[in-house]
Parts: structure tokens; C-alpha cells; sequence
């Protein structure tokens, strides 16, 4: 296993990594919406909040090798279902009509009072 740490995006707010890379596959650690620079959550929208979780994973793809048009899964945590809608517009332009696999759940809560968690699995 080979651990990356992506040195743009921001630092881990626990004991784990960016990700591991294994057999040519890349597990990322759900991303939420800081700021790399000041590690503050982006302004409380839902569509910003996506955006900055977006460019958080496409930095941690780029430190491991990959890119967002490799992703094979994704999870998404949100912290209420109402904003499923306003997520999905921002992720499905994120993607650029690359339509990984996909769950999304509503959970009680997010670190820091996110409102949105992403982590995916994609290839090298």
C-alpha cells in the first residue's frame, strides 16, 4: 500500500490519510468543504460547499496519480436530503458527463457541520 498525503488540499482533520493507493486502485478519504489555505469551511451553501468537496478530491487524485475521469465510485454524505438536488448540479459538473457508480445518504451529522462528505474510489 502506498499512503498519499496531497500537500494542496487540506490536512487531515483525524489520524488518516488522503488515501491509499492498492493494485492500481486509489481509496480516498471522504473530502468536506475547507479551504485549503485557512482549513474553514467554504460559505454555507450547498452548491459551494460541492465545489470546494470537488476541487478537495481533485487535488488528492492529482497527489495520487489519478484524475476525477477515473472515478469508479463515489459516496456522497449529506446532512440533509433537501439539498440532493443542488448537490447533484454542481457533482454532475464536477464530472464532466463522467458518470461514476454512486450513493448518497443523509446522515445525522458532518465534521465541523458540513454539508456535504464526499470520498470515492478511482483507478490510476
Amino acid at each position: 500500500m502506498e499512503i498519499i498525503n496531497a500537500a494542496k488540499a487540506p490536512a487531515a482533520v483525524g489520524p488518516y490519510s488522503h488515501a491509499i493507493i492498492h493494485n492500481g486502485t486509489v481509496f480516498c478519504s471522504g473530502q468536506i468543504p475547507l479551504d485549503p489555505e485557512t482549513m474553514e469551511l467554504v460559505e454555507k451553501t450547498i452548491a459551494a460547499q460541492t465545489k470546494q468537496v470537488m476541487a478537495n478530491i481533485k487535488l488528492v487524485l492529482e497527489a495520487a496519480g489519478s484524475s476525477l475521469d477515473k472515478i469508479i465510485k463515489t459516496t456522497v454524505f449529506l446532512s440533509s436530503m433537501d439539498d440532493f438536488a443542488g448537490m447533484n448540479a454542481v457533482y454532475e459538473a464536477a464530472l464532466n458527463g463522467h458518470k461514476p457508480a454512486r450513493s448518497t445518504f443523509a446522515v445525522g451529522a458532518l465534521p465541523k457541520g458540513a454539508l456535504v462528505e464526499i470520498e470515492c474510489i478511482a483507478a490510476l
